[in-house]
């Protein structure tokens, strides 16, 4: 048998394009830096084979870990205990906060004696047996110790205070109106206190206060600035039942509320420039004359 030659490659012309192998070799080699090539012994050591690190040996955490849903990742919520702040939080400004009661002056009179009281025993409810006539007692010496009572929580003290208080308010008449500058002090310390029990018994006595005379409430506008702070304070303390019956109304013990008639009262009997006043110690209060 004769051998058939192979066929011959056919090789398309390059001359004089950019494929041209004449024309490669006078491209110039690129430089390892701008300044040249780096040293042979440099380049060699820096292409050499970092030695390969051993693969982590498997831990029981990273054992735990394989079970999808297992982790913390992508979840809403995590047990894991968050970062503490350093910073110390802001501390309670405490508005609200009970103040500590000062024992008053009536307690200390009533322990020596000096009051002409005694507690008179009924079926119903206690009374107050007075061992003077209401009417010959000195108002200006006797009605300030009775408000300054106000604030005792303990019995008899309580009782008697309040009791005597609307006692001496009912008869007093005229003589109740110069007292008026000796009974702020009290009236002030008994709601500084910021208990709601203390400020809602100072409250009831205040309307039986402003009511019980002509020209007291307009006597008490020159110390709004010391009474009505409190009220600005518990202004909005209502108690919120919802579709509930409050059956303890007839207690009034709501201290919202209260505030609120003592603050109408105070503007029926004030005079005309009651409304300024309150309004300008109570911005949120509006006039129940006016509207």
């Amino acid at each position: 048998m004769t051998a058939v030659a192979a066929p011959a490659l056919i090789c398309p012309d390059l001359r004089g394009t950019r494929r041209d192998p004449a024309r490669r070799k006078f491209l110039p080699k690129c430089a390892a830096s701008p300044l040249g090539d780096f040293p042979e012994e440099w380049a060699k050591a820096q292409h050499a084979e970092k030695p390969s690190l051993p693969p982590p040996e498997p831990t029981a955490m990273s054992q735990y870990f394989k079970c999808k849903g297992s982790g913390n990742g992508g979840n809403c919520s995590s047990l894991n205990k968050g970062k503490v702040s350093d910073k110390p939080k802001p501390p309670l400004s405490g508005a609200f906060k009970k103040r500590m009661i000062v024992s008053s002056e009536f307690r200390r009179f009533y322990d020596r004696g000096d009051l002409p009281i005694a507690i008179q025993h009924k079926g119903n409810a206690n009374k107050i047996d007075w061992k003077v006539d209401i009417e010959k007692l000195d108002y200006h010496h006797y009605l300030p110790i009775f408000f300054d009572g106000l604030r005792e929580q303990d019995e008899p003290y309580r009782f008697l205070s309040v009791q005597g208080c609307y006692d001496l308010l009912e008869k007093g008449g005229t003589k109740v109106l110069p007292t008026i500058p000796q009974l702020i002090i009290p009236i002030k310390t008994a709601l500084n206190t910021r208990d709601p029990q203390i400020i809602c018994t100072m409250l009831q006595v205040l309307q039986r206060l402003v009511i019980s005379g002509e020209l007291i409430g307009e006597a008490l506008v020159p110390y709004y600035r010391q009474i009505l702070p409190v009220f600005n304070l518990f202004k909005c303390r209502n108690r919120n039942t919802g579709d509930e019956i409050d059956y303890a109304q007839r207690k009034r013990n709501n201290l919202g509320d209260l505030i609120e008639e003592t603050l109408q009262l105070l503007e029926i009997h004030g005079g005309e420039d009651a409304f300024i006043n309150i309004k300008y110690m109570i911005p949120t209060y509006e006039s129940c004359v006016l509207n």
